[in-house]
C-alpha cells in the first residue's frame, strides 16, 4: 500500500515511519534505534521524503532536531496513514488468525496468568503460548516489531509516543506489598503502614532497562515519604540469588500481593493508604486474532468475578494512571 506523493510517485509507508520516529524523538539515534535501522538509512529515507514532498520537515543543528511548520503539518496526516495501513495489513492478513499467539505473563503465579488461563478455556481451538520475562517497557517494543502479541503492565508508564501504537483494556488495580527479609523488624506485621517504611531504601527494579514503567510508579509512591529508591542494580535471576542479594543488602522490595514465594523472606501488604498498581492487557494497535478476542473476555470476565476493577476508597494511584484506566471501563 502506498500513497500518491505530489510529484506524482507513491510514497513508501517506510518513509513515513522514519518521519514520524523523528517527529517523535526529535533526535536521529533514538529513532533509529527505535526503528531498528542505522542511523544512514534513516537520515536517508527522511531526505528522499522531503524530496517527494517539496517540503523541508525537521531543522537540524549539532544540538537539536526541531519539526518545521510543514513538518508539524505532515505530522497528523502520517499518523492517520500509518493507522490505516497497519489496520489494512491485519484485515487482509492470510492465515495470521490461524498462528499461535505469544503472551508475556511476566511472572508466574500472577493474575496474568489467569487471564491466560481463562483465555485458554474459551478459546481451546487456538494455540497461546506463555512468555515470562519482566517488564513492559521492554515488551512494548517486542509488540510493536511483532515479536510478541499481547502483555501486561502498567500503561501510563510507557512514552507517549509508544502507547499511540498500541492498544490496552484494563484489567486489575493490583494492590501493592512489600517483600521482606523473614528477620526484618517490619516482617513481624501483618501488614505494613506506608509511613513505617519512612527512612529504608526500597528496591523497585532501578537500573533495569525493561521495568521502567515500575521504578517510575515506585519514585511516585515514595516521593514526600521519606522512603529511598535503591540505587540501580543489575536483576536478581532464580530463587538462589534473589536469596543471596536479599540477605547481603536487606532492602525491602516492593511488589504486588499476589507475588510468588521467595525463599528467606515475607510478603506483607501495604496499607495506610493502599497503593495500586494499575494492570493492563496490551497489544499492538489493528493486530487481529481470535487469542486477543479470548484474552479481552477473560480479562472481563475475572475483572467481574473478582472485583479486580474496584478501586478502593483508601486506594492510592496516580493521578495519569487514573484517568487512563476510567477512560477505558
Amino acid at each position: 500500500m502506498s500513497v500518491q506523493s505530489p510529484a506524482g510517485g507513491h510514497l513508501d509507508p517506510r518513509l513515513l515511519h522514519a518521519f514520524l520516529a523523528v517527529a517523535e524523538e526529535l533526535h536521529f539515534t533514538r529513532a533509529a534505534a527505535r526503528l531498528y535501522v542505522a542511523q544512514q538509512a534513516l537520515s536517508r529515507d527522511v531526505r528522499r521524503l522531503e524530496r517527494e514532498l517539496g517540503a523541508q520537515l525537521f531543522s537540524r543543528t549539532t544540538r537539536q532536531v526541531t519539526l518545521t511548520a510543514d513538518g508539524e503539518r505532515l505530522l497528523p496526516y502520517a499518523r492517520r496513514v500509518l493507522a490505516a495501513h497497519e489496520a489494512l495489513l491485519s484485515a487482509f492478513a492470510r492465515g495470521q488468525d490461524q498462528r499461535p499467539l505469544l503472551v508475556d505473563v511476566n511472572t508466574p503465579g500472577l493474575a496474568t496468568g489467569r487471564v491466560l488461563d481463562r483465555a485458554r478455556e474459551l478459546a481451546p481451538d487456538r494455540e497461546l503460548m506463555a512468555r515470562f520475562e519482566s517488564g513492559l517497557t521492554g515488551a512494548a517494543q517486542d509488540l510493536l516489531t511483532g515479536r510478541l502479541d499481547a502483555s501486561f503492565g502498567r500503561f501510563a508508564g510507557l512514552d507517549p509516543a509508544v502507547r499511540a501504537r498500541l492498544e490496552q483494556q484494563p484489567v486489575r488495580y493490583e494492590p501493592m506489598a512489600v517483600l521482606l527479609p523473614e528477620d526484618h523488624p517490619l516482617a513481624a506485621l501483618e501488614a505494613v503502614p506506608l509511613a513505617a517504611l519512612a527512612g529504608e531504601t526500597v528496591y523497585a527494579g532501578a537500573g533495569n532497562p525493561r521495568t521502567l514503567e515500575w521504578t517510575d510508579l515506585a519514585h511516585h509512591l515514595f516521593e514526600g515519604r521519606g522512603i529511598a529508591l535503591a540505587p540501580p542494580a543489575p536483576m536478581a535471576v532464580g530463587a538462589e540469588e534473589f536469596r543471596r542479594i536479599m540477605a547481603k543488602n536487606r532492602n525491602p522490595v516492593l511488589a504486588v500481593v499476589e507475588f510468588p514465594a521467595m525463599p528467606e523472606t515475607v510478603l506483607r501488604p501495604l496499607v495506610d493508604p493502599v497503593p495500586l498498581s494499575p494492570l493492563s492487557l496490551v497489544w499492538r494497535k489493528g493486530l487481529v486474532h481470535p487469542g486477543i478476542d479470548a484474552l479481552r473476555r477473560a480479562a472481563v470476565e475475572l475483572a467481574a468475578e473478582e472485583g479486580w476493577l474496584h478501586r478502593p476508597e483508601n486506594g492510592w494511584i496516580p493521578a495519569t494512571d487514573a484517568l487512563i484506566m476510567m477512560s477505558h471501563t
